[in-house]
Parts: C-alpha cells; sequence; structure tokens
C-alpha cells in the first residue's frame, strides 16, 4: 500500500559555510494511511522543519518528499499552494482563524479560496463530529478556546485531504480541554479514516497517537507503537542524554 506520505533521505540546511546548521538529517519514513503519528524530539531537533518539509511548506537541501503518488521536489510555490489547498490539511497552536468570519465561514475558507463549491452533507458531518452544530454563525470572539481548535479542525478536514499536519495542536489550550481536541483527533482517524501528523512537545498528547517518531540532532532516532505517557517522558528524557 502506497504510504500517504514518504520521506526519503530527507536534509535540510539552513545557511552555507561555517555558518551552516543541518535542521533534518537523512530523514526516511513513511506515514500509511488512517495512522494517527506523534513527532516528538528535544528543542532544537528538527521537529518544525520536519513538518514543514513533510507538508511542503518548506523545500529539502536533498532528499525526496512525496504526498501520494505526487513528488513534491521540483515544484513551484503556485503548484505547492494548490496541492496543499487541495489536498493537505493544517491545524496550528494558534487557531489563525479569521475574527470578521462566522465558524461556517471559517470552516469553509480552503474551498472559497480554491474556488470550489462546499459538498453539503459532508460538511454538515464535519460541523456535528466537531460538536459545533449550533455555533456556526458564531464569530470566533463568542467562542471558547478549544470550540476556536474545533473550527480549524473542521477547516482542516473540510477539502477531504489526504493528510492532516498538526503543529502543537493543544499547545494553547488548557488540560481539560486538550484532552477533548485529542480524543476528536483520535476520532478522525479511527472512524474517517483521516491521516494525522502531529508535532508535540507533550507526552500526554502524544499518548492518542498510534505510533510515535523521535527525533535527536534531526535524526530519527527512534519509534514507538502503542505509547504511554510513561513511556513516551521515559524516552524523552533518555533523548536529552542521547543528544548530550
Amino acid at each position: 500500500m502506497t504510504d500517504v506520505v514518504h520521506l526519503a533521505a530527507v536534509s535540510k540546511v539552513y545557511g552555507r559555510g561555517q555558518g551552516a546548521v543541518a535542521a533534518l538529517r537523512e530523514v526516511t519514513v513513511g506515514f500509511p494511511r488512517g495512522g494517527f503519528t506523534a513527532v516528538m524530539g528535544p528543542s532544537g531537533s528538527g521537529k518544525s522543519t520536519f513538518l514543514h518539509c513533510a507538508a511542503g511548506l518548506d523545500t529539502p537541501s536533498s532528499g525526496s518528499v512525496r504526498l501520494g503518488g505526487t513528488e513534491l521536489a521540483g515544484m513551484n510555490e503556485t503548484r505547492l499552494t494548490e496541492l496543499r489547498r487541495r489536498r493537505v490539511g493544517f491545524v496550528f497552536q494558534a487557531f489563525n482563524l479569521i475574527s470578521s468570519l462566522t465558524v461556517l465561514e471559517n470552516i469553509t475558507l480552503p474551498l472559497r479560496l480554491a474556488g470550489a463549491k462546499a459538498d453539503e452533507e459532508w460538511l454538515t458531518e464535519i460541523v456535528g463530529r466537531v460538536g459545533l452544530a449550533g455555533r456556526t454563525g458564531h464569530r470566533p470572539a463568542q467562542l471558547s478556546g478549544g470550540q476556536q481548535q474545533r473550527v480549524a479542525i473542521a477547516r482542516a478536514l473540510v477539502t477531504r485531504p489526504e493528510v492532516v499536519f498538526g503543529d502543537e495542536p493543544t499547545g494553547a489550550l488548557d488540560t481539560m480541554t486538550a484532552r477533548d481536541v485529542l480524543t476528536l483527533l483520535r476520532e478522525v482517524v479511527r472512524e474517517m479514516d483521516q491521516t494525522v501528523i502531529m508535532v508535540t512537545h507533550d507526552p500526554v498528547a502524544a499518548s492518542y497517537a498510534d505510533t510515535v517518531l523521535f527525533l535527536a540532532d534531526g535524526r530519527l532516532v527512534d519509534s514507538m507503537a502503542a505509547p504511554t505517557v510513561e513511556k513516551v517522558a521515559d524516552r524523552m528524557t533518555r533523548l536529552g542524554a542521547w543528544k548530550r
């Protein structure tokens, strides 16, 4: 089965000569359809660079990134933007909602930008699934943080993307709200066969995933199936030791 996202020997170097910094080093990994993967590592380990390269937001210095059967290398910015708009969903720590738009307008924004019409049945299902059925006319300022992140998740799903990338999606939420959002992501993977790749520093968030990948010094150094909070936290403390 083809991976939804596949990275082959991906490296990313910033700067040149003596000032060059290698953020990713020869990373090879595939993500199967319908999986929930957390990516963890110490500060400066390359997590954000990994996500940006995998999502087509940044271009690797070397190596290959494929989304389904599409090779991203060599695509110009216009084609990459079109690809992200149609085939990739994003959920960030900052909810990135537009304050002047309603919940419904925020959710359907990617479709409007792509010049596509909303599938009303799909839209109704998503809005119901994220628990916002009675709130579609509200503005973001009228919602709690958790509700705003649910809007962001619905917006990420509205185009039926092949993969949803999360960058610390629960970082701005309190513990209980974060748990609700993580449970929602877990359900989206299980019940909608969605693929989610989430960067996080939080062992509790990582424990909701099927698999955890560990980065250190820009290298993929370990992976863990069926993670628990305790096992992830223990591995993270030893990653720091590995790094030193």
